[in-house]
């Protein structure tokens, strides 16, 4: 397994202001990875059929979120797309511990913009930075945890030194997939999930899933979680939510 490193402390505050909309008694305020958003917004539709409940989602990376509800965000759940970030809340006792789970597992992938398909043998072997020109695009690896797996997945096949330099680090991994699809850069990386999700992006190849830590989502409440909170905490467990998991390409975790 690649060590990790991360620097918090790299990560300043300036970027975590926020701005804390008028809330209802009944409204849930859940704070997301980036990567989650597609099957959140379905899922939050399909619970609020039929209640008066509304879901209000906030999508960025999870240390971004993680640093807003630190500085007192009112969020009722949050899912981090690592345990660092998770970990982090955690120490500082800003989550409800016993609500801790793991939820969901995701792989990392190589893409390319549709409109300039291309293929590449992901072995140690191959000379990435030597195969194309221009910039490499996938969430800032000083933070933002899709780009902390895709640096360890780099790392492990002997491509980082070369690329670092050309590296454009995002503040989420959906912002790295935005320039795919514009095709801002021949190359990028991010989550199976989100790929899926565009048609103007294609997989040009996948990282082996030794070469990074294992992708792993995390869902908690907040110690301010109302009864309605828990309640759609337990949905997002439930099988109508796994189902919505699966379609998407994520892997369910707690079965």
């Amino acid at each position: 397994m690649v060590q990790r490193k991360v620097s918090v402390a790299k990560f300043t505050l300036s970027c975590c202001l926020f701005l804390a909309p008028a809330t209802h008694a009944d409204d849930i305020t859940i704070y997301a990875a980036a990567s989650l958003t597609n099957v959140i917004k379905t899922l939050a539709a399909s619970y609020e059929q039929g209640k008066t409940t509304h879901i209000k989602p906030s999508f960025a990376s999870s240390s971004t979120l993680a640093k807003q509800i630190e500085a007192g965000a009112p969020a009722d759940l949050y899912i981090s797309a690592d345990t660092q970030w998770m970990d982090y809340l955690q120490t500082r006792r800003l989550i409800d511990n016993t609500s801790r789970k793991d939820l969901l597992g995701n792989e990392l992938v190589l893409i390319a913009p549709a409109a300039q398909p291309r293929t590449v043998d992901m072995k140690s072997s191959v000379d990435l930075a030597a195969s194309f020109t221009g910039k490499l695009c996938m969430g800032d690896p000083g933070h933002v945890p899709a780009g902390i797996y895709s640096q360890q997945a780099l790392q492990s096949l002997g491509w980082w030194t070369a690329l670092e330099r050309r590296v454009v680090g995002t503040e989420d991994v959906r912002t790295a997939l935005a320039f795919g699809h514009r095709g801002e850069c021949p190359l990028g990386v991010v989550y199976a999930t989100d790929a899926a999700a565009s048609t103007q992006v294609m997989i040009a190849g996948r990282f082996p899933t030794r070469s990074h830590d294992p992708i792993i989502y995390l869902i908690a409440l907040l110690p301010r979680a109302s009864s309605e909170a828990r309640d759609f905490y337990l949905y997002l467990q439930g099988d109508a939510a796994k189902a919505v998991y699966r379609r998407a390409g994520f892997v369910v975790l707690n079965p």
